[in-house]
Order: structure tokens, then sequence, then C-alpha cells
């Protein structure tokens, strides 16, 4: 049997699993990381962190309204609601994450690449791979090394893990 697919045929096998887009998601991530600052953000503030039109912004603001994620009227200000802060909560998470593993990666603190990369495979892991990765983080920012993390994941040495992975 066969379960290869495109990466179109994952997002479309996945999309039945999932309650927002990807662009949802970005929308309700920036939405939670305004009002964490300040408690609500308006549609042109949205508009300029995401680089999109507002009527774009207004439109994405409605969708996320529509399910529950935001308090949001044309023309006023975004709130958020109970459902939306624990989402935002986990995408802001997920986001410091990913970026925390590819900073292990780059030293360079500007690195443009990075970021984008970052803000590209946040959508694509799933909650438990997110903790999974913290938790590859931390062990690393804790000062300890690839031998002494691929012997706590049962792996008994380095060749081993890479013999694994050149095949």
């Amino acid at each position: 049997m066969n379960d290869f697919y495109t990466v179109r045929g994952y997002e479309l096998k996945n999309r039945e699993n999932k309650v927002l887009s990807p662009s949802l998601e970005d929308y309700l991530e920036m939405i939670y990381r305004e009002i964490g600052e300040k408690g609500y953000v308006r549609i042109n503030e949205l508009a300029k962190n995401l680089n999109v039109k507002p009527p774009s912004a207004s439109k994405m603001a409605a969708k996320l309204s529509e399910k529950g994620f935001i308090s949001y009227e044309k023309y006023g200000i975004i709130k958020g609601t109970e459902r939306g802060k624990e989402q935002g909560a986990y995408l802001l998470w997920r986001h410091k994450v990913v970026s925390d593993f590819f900073s292990l990666l780059s030293d360079d603190k500007d690195d443009k690449l990075k970021f984008i990369e970052v803000e590209q495979v946040e959508h694509v892991l799933n909650p438990k791979s997110v903790y999974e990765i913290e938790m590859l983080v931390n062990y690393f920012q804790d000062g300890e090394n690839l031998s002494e993390y691929l012997n706590w994941k049962g792996k008994t040495n380095i060749k081993s893990a890479e013999t694994e992975h050149k095949t």
C-alpha cells in the first residue's frame, strides 16, 4: 500500500481535521499577539501587520468571528473570545517553539529566511510534534549534547542514528 502523497495531497487529507486554514491561523495568531499587548486590535493595524489590504483583513476577521474565535463587528475593533484565547495562545506557543528550534540551527539573529521557514513550517505540525520539538529545544538550551539526547531517545549511539538517516 502506498501512503505517499504530494504536499497538496497531505493538505487535502488533513483539511477535515483542521478547524482553521493556515491563513486563518496566521490572522488569529497576529490578532492574539496584538490583543496581548493592548486588549484589542483594529482592522487597519491587523492588515498592516500582515501586509494585506484592509478589506482582506476584514473578510478574514468576519470568518474568525463566525467560528467564535474573536468578537468583531464591521468597522469596529477586534476582541478575544474564550475559544479564541485558547487557540491564540496555542498558535503563539507553536510559533515560539518552531522559531526557537530554527534558532538552534542558525546563530544569525536577523535571518529572514529562517523567519519565512518558521511561518511555513508551523502550519504542518501537529501539537504532539510541537511539544516534542519544545522538549528537544529545551534539552539543547540546557547545554546538553547530541549524543546524550539520542541516548535519551533510545538510540545507542550517534553512528546508529546517522546510519538510520542515510538510508
